[in-house]
């Protein structure tokens, strides 16, 4: 029997670095894009043999931003990526994008070229807030370019959010998703704005010259998103994300699940069997180990079974289906429960929508052998898909 695994493939071209970022991303190197394509079909033959007995259920194109890739390199890539691995029939094929890299042209060549489900980096309908993200779209080039993949025959985007950043009020976060809801996307993700030390934002932050994001403002930020996306019959599926009826990211819940995960190209990472290794970062660096006839990897570690367990514990608990309850020692989830962090339903323990926000609390009570670095909302550092920045699932 084979594994159900997903494929990642990571894109690190964008068209300009945002100053929240620090995403394996890079602004400027376009000109490498027809070379690093031609190593990921390279990159994937190198890995046939050894995942030949696993079955993909998704592939995700993420970045930086695939959509800068020309139409026909993309649909190449996915053809390629398709006759080397086995894909179920109905596989989930995801491609981000950012609203200023895409035409209804475009949207309607890769949509007929396989990519079926969007995620589209929109982060905020207000002027304001993307200047402080330094977001080069606007709010009216999202809402067209939601449109125009409505008109190539889209029928699964998802929009990416992100909330509280500089200056923005539980106001403008309302109107955002108000306006997100009105679209009437298939999926919403929503995130807190971490602030990164090693970025532009991150050192503005440490020099004094911007705030930082208050983290009682961002809880009640979240309040209102349960809300209001509750209101409008999205299923809260996961800490972050929010979907229709049938709509769920299939590749995420491979994440969250623990499935075996497969990442092509720089810096992504990949895990199978309890061991997990990542690419080498810089893309130039890539290109010439896999020019070379190796595989690009950079680093790798075993997890011990504890570390398992941990991990197991904190990806269920991100989402609805929670844990089996046996997993966790009698007695210890009882102040949960009774606080209204926490639920038990049909032998399982599942957070609710407060729980999520104090989930690292959570999971330090469950398994008291946790240790090492969290990003908010609870997800580990070493558990980041291709990225060494916070957690940004789609």
């Amino acid at each position: 029997m084979s594994d159900a695994a997903g494929l990642y493939v990571h894109i690190p071209f964008c068209l300009t670095r945002c100053g929240y970022c620090d995403f394996n991303t890079y602004a400027g190197l376009d000109h490498l894009s027809n070379r690093y394509v031609e190593a990921l079909h390279r990159e994937a033959e190198l890995w046939a043999t050894e995942w030949q007995d696993a079955t993909f259920v998704s592939l995700f194109l993420g970045g930086g931003t695939p959509t800068t890739l020309q139409h026909e390199a993309l649909i190449d890539l996915l053809n390629h990526l398709r006759s080397t691995f086995r894909f179920e029939p109905d596989a989930e094929i995801t491609s981000e994008a950012n609203p200023d890299t895409v035409d209804e042209p475009y949207l309607a060549r890769i949509r007929t070229g396989g990519v079926a489900r969007l995620s589209m980096g929109v982060q905020s309908f207000d002027p304001m807030v993307l200047e402080a993200l330094e977001r080069i779209h606007s709010p009216e080039s999202a809402r067209k370019a939601f449109a125009a993949a409505r008109r190539a025959g889209f029928e699964d985007v998802n929009l990416d959010l992100i909330f509280g950043a500089n200056g923005e009020s539980i106001d403008s976060w309302k109107r955002t998703l108000e306006q997100a809801i009105a679209l009437a996307p298939e999926h919403l993700s929503c995130y807190a704005l971490t602030i990164e030390p090693a970025t532009p934002l991150g050192r503005k932050v440490a020099a004094g010259l911007t705030p930082p994001p208050d983290p009682d403002l961002q809880a009640d930020m979240y309040d209102v998103a349960c809300e209001l996306l509750s209101e409008a019959s999205f299923e809260h599926y996961e800490v972050s994300n929010w979907a229709r009826p049938g709509h769920r990211c299939r590749h995420n819940l491979g994440y969250w699940e623990g499935r075996p995960y497969l990442g092509l190209g720089a810096g992504a990472h990949s895990y199978r069997d309890g061991r997990r290794w990542w690419n080498v970062r810089p893309p130039q660096q890539y290109l010439a180990m896999v020019t070379a006839g190796g595989r690009p990897v950079g680093g790798e570690e075993t997890l011990t079974d504890g570390e398992r367990k941990t991990e197991r514990l904190l990806l269920g608990l991100r989402t609805a289906a929670g844990i089996p309850a046996d997993w966790v020692q009698e007695g210890r989830v009882d102040g949960f429960v009774a606080h209204g962090l926490a639920e038990r339903r049909d032998g399982r323990l599942i957070l609710t929508d407060r729980g999520f926000l104090l989930a690292n609390e959570i999971l330090l009570a469950f398994d008291t052998d946790f240790r090492g670095p969290r990003d908010p909302l609870g997800q580990p550092s070493a558990l980041r898909q291709g990225r060494p920045g916070s957690w940004k699932s789609v």
